[in-house]
């Protein structure tokens, strides 16, 4: 039993995923700096509102934070957040599969390589 857990943690996927993990989760740390100390505030500029969290508030103050329960600004903010996040995986995706692509036209297929062995061992 702890040979296969030790086979299934040194599995390539699974090393590969927890990294592809790590990286979101740090990346999605920067977005969501880049969000709340850039996006934001220059929205909020925008409508002349110190805070997207205090704009277009609702509900009962809370007593930590001293803000309302809910706000539509906070909700905007993460969807802001959220469509940042979508759009530059959307372009890494892209450049991967682009580059896969470019990778696999320069590579010929098996079949190919197979064909022209046969060609050639016929030529002589």
């Amino acid at each position: 039993m702890i040979q296969e857990f030790k086979d299934f943690i040194n599995r390539g996927n699974l090393v590969e995923i927890a990294t592809a993990f790590v990286l979101g989760v740090a990346f999605a740390a920067v977005v969501d700096t880049f969000t709340n100390r850039v996006v934001l505030p220059l929205i909020g500029l925008i409508f002349n509102v110190s805070s997207l969290d205090s704009w277009l508030t609702f509900g009962n103050i809370d007593e930590e934070t001293g803000m309302a329960v809910g706000s539509v600004g906070a909700f905007i903010g993460s969807i802001l957040n959220f469509l940042i996040i979508a759009f530059v995986i959307f372009l890494v995706v892209k450049a991967y599969n682009r580059m896969r692509a470019a990778q696999e036209a320069d590579e010929p297929a098996e079949d190919t390589l197979l064909l022209r062995q046969i060609r050639d061992n016929l030529a002589r």
